[in-house]
């Protein structure tokens, strides 16, 4: 982030209502045996207007359990959700009904997920895909104006010749070109909070990179919020402005982003930062977490 960038956000910072406020928030998945699994342990969460967060972590550490309950996509039940406090761009989500919620999900709060392939839907076009999402929540585009719509969007996430791409259905695009339609699926009703949850882990470090750099751009242009959900500390730098580091359902370790990637105090956040592939002779092997350590941290 730039110094004009920064002041910016410290500015709206001061003077803005968090987007996000979570308060001891708790989740947990009741199974048929009885058994309950305690996903997430009392977290707390804040996210101001046009700032961003990595909710950083590996596989089963709570991180996208969080990332659905924030507009209740949890099954409930199993899931149970409880929290003090659970307020997104405005709304009590906790005590919203099923209607209120589809209203807020896709123009408040719009979801990326990490398989565009099983995101999106086989036998209809991305035309028919974006087309219901601005059906639903932008009555300001006329049904004679969608697809001129679609097309825009199209070619703001950096889809070739976008026209062309109407009426291709999603078998027939790239893993890159799909989680684009993803993205432009999420971003043509105009969210407040964007949750992208492991974008880039079915594409090739390339178009990674692409993918990242495009979130970036367009957080930056449309001023919204972003929740990234990722497992790998390498790839937040440039993209966010703090990190939340959760271990074992647990926030363990939560600053901004140079002071945790520079500086980390928790013994879980060094040995993700370990695990991150380096090139050149100092580094020839990749490294693993030792568990038996973490006990005593």
């Amino acid at each position: 982030m730039d110094d004009t960038s920064a002041a910016t956000f410290i500015l709206m910072a001061m003077t803005a209502d968090p987007l996000l406020n979570i308060r001891n928030l708790k989740i947990a998945f009741h199974r048929h045996d009885a058994e309950t699994t305690q996903a997430v342990k009392g977290i707390d969460l804040t996210l101001q207007p046009g700032e961003s967060l990595a909710i950083v972590g590996e596989s089963g550490s709570g991180k996208s359990a969080t990332a659905l309950a924030l507009a209740r996509l949890l099954p409930e039940p199993p899931a149970t959700i409880h929290a003090e406090q659970m307020r997104v761009a405005g709304h009590d989500v906790l005590n919203l009904k099923q209607a209120e919620l589809r209203k807020i999900r896709g123009k408040e709060i719009a979801y990326i997920f990490q398989e565009p392939t099983t995101s999106l839907n086989p036998v209809l076009t991305i035309r028919t895909q974006i087309g219901e999402a601005l059906a639903l929540h932008r009555p300001d585009v006329a049904k004679a104006d969608r697809d001129a719509e679609i097309v825009r969007w199209l070619h703001k996430v950096g889809i070739v010749e976008p026209e062309k791409r109407l009426r291709a259905y999603p078998h027939e695009l790239s893993g890159g070109m799909q989680q684009r339609a993803m993205i432009a699926m999420a971003l043509c009703c105009h969210p407040r909070l964007l949750i992208a949850d492991e974008p880039t882990t079915a594409l090739d470090a390339t178009i990674q990179k692409q993918i990242m750099d495009l979130l970036s751009d367009l957080r930056r242009e449309l001023g919204m919020s972003i929740i990234l959900i990722t497992h790998n500390l390498g790839i937040v730098r440039g993209v966010v402005d703090r990190v939340a580091v959760m271990f074992r359902g647990q926030i363990i370790e939560t600053g901004q982003v140079d002071q945790i990637l520079k500086n980390p105090q928790h013994a879980y956040t060094k040995a993700l930062l370990n695990c991150v592939p380096r090139m050149g002779p100092k580094h020839p092997r990749l490294q693993t977490i030792d568990y038996e350590l973490l006990k005593s941290a």
